[in-house]
C-alpha cells in the first residue's frame, strides 16, 4: 500500500487506504462506514497491526534462513525493507493518533 501525505485529496487517499485495509467494506467515496463482521475500524486496525507483525516475522524467518545458508540474500533484504517500512508507518500512525488525542483534550468544553 502506498503512503500518501494528507493535504489536497488526503481524505480520498485515507478512504482508499482504509478500504484497502478493510477489504473493500466501504462502498464509494463519502459513504458511511457500514458495520462489518470484522469490527469496523477496530477490526481494520487489528488486521493492519497483524499484517505488520506478520511482515516482521517473515523478515526474521528469511534472515534466519540466510544465516543458515538456505535463504536468498535479495529476498532477505526485500523482506527487511518491507518490515522497516511497516514499522515506520505504524509509528507515524501512532504519533498522529496521539497528537489527535492531545488536540481533543485541549479543546474547550
Amino acid at each position: 500500500m502506498a503512503i500518501t501525505p494528507v493535504g489536497a485529496g488526503g481524505s480520498q487517499a485515507a478512504l482508499l487506504a482504509y478500504r484497502a485495509i478493510d477489504g473493500g467494506a466501504l462502498e464509494g467515496a463519502g459513504a458511511a462506514a457500514a458495520p462489518t463482521p470484522g469490527g469496523g475500524f477496530s477490526g481494520a486496525l487489528n488486521r493492519a497491526l497483524g499484517a505488520v507483525v506478520d511482515t516482521a516475522r517473515q523478515a526474521e524467518t528469511g534472515a534466519m534462513q540466510a544465516i543458515s545458508g538456505q535463504g536468498d540474500i535479495g529476498a532477505v533484504v526485500t523482506a527487511v525493507a518491507k518490515a522497516e517500512l511497516a514499522l515506520q508507518t505504524t509509528a507515524a500512525v501512532r504519533d498522529r493518533v496521539v497528537q489527535a488525542y492531545q488536540d481533543i483534550m485541549r479543546m474547550p468544553i
